[in-house]
């Protein structure tokens, strides 16, 4: 029998942070979230070449992180992530669902990828059922999921995915929520499992917009968490063929790709006007961010999607709080996904339950200017493969302005500088041993207190 939080009493209204005035409604919450959206795949991060005037304005109204990370190179860790407050290393959620099978060893490789969970179990407690069972938050989940991979059946006989959805995480509703990384289709008939046909040809990005607006106006008198984990941009590539033709014109690099970004921007908006024309937007806190790098390019970064390189893992993130964070305001502290756990607990006036770990910190007191993160390093860790092969397996650890490779195979190190060397193209490691040496011992320090798997030697998995 799986335990969950039990239910508590809704007298935490009477007892939050202070974050709230005396009388002040409990905040509603909305967590946006692109799929494989770069950092470079918008207007506001500088690229020039797209639209994304939804987005830039979300931002010009709140918090912009200009060193914000995604938890991992690849989408299921991050969710994972996210969803429990826990890095991928702890939950042993380290590749994206399905991933390789165990033992693959690519070509010229000397490693086995590590032992990895394809899904979030339930016993884990999530950020939804935290705030709808102890804070009475009405939970509504729109769009891809990717934490239900489970092959067999239950000993009903029943497959085991269903059963691993968002309905059964701690939200009222799910719409799109499946095993499914990315859509067979973009027009309906999109086939995905979780999600009721309803008007051939129709794109996905709409579709999953009116579903937000209709939790929205569902939900318009009670507190609510909405969590919107778009499919888009993640491949097929697929976009109108009016907005395709707008940046032929142009002669973009990849115009079905940029229209791709600025369809899902339109889908974004809608909610976000959905919001404004409710009345709501006042009083609910909006995060938006990615859950890994582009699968192509990643503008002045290396490397793309799948890789510890800048261009995997750092995204695009911004936070409005009308009333409580500073528009247009602009913060380089690093942050990071499982920092999302432990500040939506402290928006809705929860506590961290005693022994259950929590790998990120709540940006409350930074996003609000009331103090800095205590913590002083971010971590990293992909011991598996990703789809295309080419990563090499690996940890990695920011600190300040340095941040560190450790590469499982062969026990190398690559140091950079990031606040003068963003697209690490200057490896430091052979000028600041000490450094490299200290930093390596940090990383491994994490690794080991969370329990990371760890890759195996080729030779073992004969």
């Amino acid at each position: 029998m799986v335990m969950k939080t039990p239910m508590k009493t809704i007298l935490f209204f009477c007892l939050s942070a202070g974050w709230l005035a005396a009388g002040e409604p409990p905040p509603n919450i909305v967590v946006i979230m692109a799929d494989d959206l770069g950092w470079y795949d918008t207007r506001f991060q500088g690229n020039k070449d797209l639209e994304t005037p939804c987005l830039d304005q979300f931002v010009s109204e709140g918090m912009q992180f200009t060193n914000g990370y995604a938890a991992a190179s690849v989408c299921t860790p991050t969710r994972a992530a996210m969803m429990a407050g826990m890095s991928p290393a702890r939950l042993g959620i380290t590749n994206h669902a399905p991933g390789h099978q165990a033992g693959m060893v690519p070509e010229g490789r000397t490693q086995a990828g590590a032992e990895k969970r394809t899904y979030l179990p339930l016993e884990e407690t999530t950020i939804a059922e935290r705030v709808r069972e102890e804070a009475g938050y009405a939970t509504g989940f729109v769009g891809k999921w990717h934490l239900s991979h489970r092959k067999g059946r239950d000993e009903d006989g029943n497959p085991w995915e269903p059963k691993l959805r968002p309905e059964f995480q701690g939200y009222d509703s799910n719409i799109g929520g499946c095993d499914r990384g990315g859509p067979p289709s973009y027009f309906e008939p999109y086939r995905i499992p979780a999600l009721e046909p309803r008007k051939e040809g129709e794109y996905l990005p709409t579709r999953l917009a009116d579903e937000c607006v209709s939790f929205l106006e569902a939900n318009r008198e009670k507190p609510f968490f909405l969590t919107f984990w778009n499919y888009s941009v993640h491949y097929p590539i697929e976009a109108p063929a009016d907005l395709i033709e707008k940046y032929e014109k142009r002669k973009v690099k990849n115009p079905a790709y940029a229209a791709m970004i600025e369809g899902m921007d339109r889908s974004i908006g809608r909610v976000l006007k959905a919001l404004d024309d409710l009345r709501l937007s006042d009083n609910t806190l909006v995060i938006f961010t990615s859950d890994n790098g582009s699968l192509f390019g990643n503008g002045p970064l290396r490397a793309n999607k799948g890789h510890l390189y800048e261009g995997g893992i750092r995204v695009p993130w911004a936070i409005r709080w009308p009333g409580k964070v500073e528009p247009g305001s602009t913060s380089d502290v690093p942050i990071i996904t499982t920092d999302v756990f432990p500040t939506l607990l402290e928006v809705a006036g929860l506590k961290p339950v005693s022994g259950v770990p929590l790998d990120g910190e709540s940006l409350l007191p930074l996003v609000t200017g009331r103090a800095d993160l205590k913590r002083e390093s971010l971590f990293f860790h992909y011991p598996n493969y990703a789809f295309h092969k080419q990563n090499r397996l690996g940890g990695a650890i920011r600190k300040g302005n340095y941040k560190l490779i450790r590469f499982y195979d062969d026990e190398s190190s690559e140091l950079y500088d990031l606040e003068s060397d963003p697209g690490e193209r200057n490896d430091i490691s052979n000028s600041n041993s000490e450094l490299v040496q200290s930093l390596r011992d940090e990383l491994a320090q994490w690794l080991s207190e969370s329990g990371a798997k760890m890759p195996v030697p080729a030779a073992k998995q004969e």
